[in-house]
């Protein structure tokens, strides 16, 4: 008995032994199959090591008073002491709100790229539509410093064509980039004109690849073409609308420093102003690096947190998800 059972387990033991020796064979098989896409990877991967991984080592300020004479290690620990002082300082408050609106608004306009896509594709003249596709996309390509200039220039008040169409309506001039009411709907609206062109080109190819006998059929069941969007367009592109909105619900937080620094002033400041420019303010020029990193963890958790709830909720309404 005792001699059958220690032959069973020897041959237990063989059966491992053989499936894992199949299993590191069709491992070094795949790795040889597929060695020029991995050794061209090895840049990427040492990217993300060297300026995304290993300077998380550095988020440990956050919980210390950082000196830069003692360094990183040395500085005194303070636990969660900047943390409360974000949500306990008025400006901080002001600054988080500021930044909870406006990425508010950016998720009100982020189907617009979508809907101006439906558009184009609806453009039968070819030479019409590259035309405006063209001019669509032409202000992604401009810096924000330029942006800021063209649009300070042209809401200007004394100068400016808007300010002169509404004296010409009989009212008086409104300075608009020294207002705090003004700030916030010329951030948005902004970034739309600068974005919107760009964002139809993923889009537009996802359009593409839409079956046309998906067309056909919807013509010959009698559907007119807002039917056929909403019943043949819309269902066909939803995955690629699902994907690109979780990515964008990731950088909530992340309303972009260089879009909104080149619009403020200390007239627009109370309302412009988010967490972006604080850190720049407070922990670059005021040297608060531990309480500006708190700031910059507290945004990455707030983030990642976003995204796993949408990430879940698509997963279970369209069954898109990222993972």
């Amino acid at each position: 008995m005792k001699s059958t059972l220690v032959q069973q387990n020897l041959s237990t033991d063989q059966n491992i032994t053989i499936k894992e020796k199949s299993r590191i064979r069709q491992t070094l098989s795949s790795l040889n199959k597929y060695k020029a896409l991995y050794f061209i990877s090895i840049p990427g991967i040492l990217y993300f090591l060297i300026f995304k991984y290993v300077p998380l080592m550095g988020s440990v300020i956050a919980f210390k008073d950082y000196n830069i004479f003692a360094g990183i290690w040395d500085s005194a620990w303070v636990g969660l002491k900047h943390f409360q002082a974000l949500f306990q300082n008025p400006d901080s408050i002001r600054v988080l709100k500021n930044t909870l609106l406006l990425s508010f608004y950016d998720i009100l306009i982020f189907p617009a790229p979508l809907i101006l896509a439906l558009l184009l594709n609806e453009l039968r003249l070819v030479l019409y539509k590259r035309f405006i596709q063209t001019i669509v996309y032409m202000p992604h390509f401009l810096s924000w410093v330029i942006i800021s200039g063209l649009f300070i220039g042209i809401l200007s008040p004394t100068t400016g064509i808007v300010n002169k169409l509404i004296e010409w309506l009989g009212h008086e001039s409104i300075y608009f980039m020294g207002s705090e009411d003004f700030i916030r709907p010329i951030l948005v609206l902004t970034y739309l004109w600068q974005s919107v062109g760009w964002g139809t080109i993923i889009y537009l190819a996802a359009l593409a690849g839409v079956n046309p006998e998906l067309y056909e059929a919807a013509k010959v069941d009698g559907a007119n073409r807002l039917q056929q969007i909403l019943n043949v367009t819309l269902p066909a592109i939803l995955p690629t609308f699902s994907i690109l909105f979780l990515l964008h619900i990731g950088h909530f937080l992340d309303f972009g420093f260089e879009r909104v620094y080149v619009f403020l002033n200390p007239l627009n400041q109370a309302n412009g102003d988010i967490l972006d420019t604080y850190i720049y303010e407070v922990g670059l020029r005021n040297a608060q690096y531990s309480f500006t990193t708190a700031i910059g963890l507290f945004k990455s958790v707030v983030s990642l947190v976003l995204l796993v709830l949408a990430n879940f909720v698509s997963k279970k309404v369209s069954g898109n998800s990222l993972y």
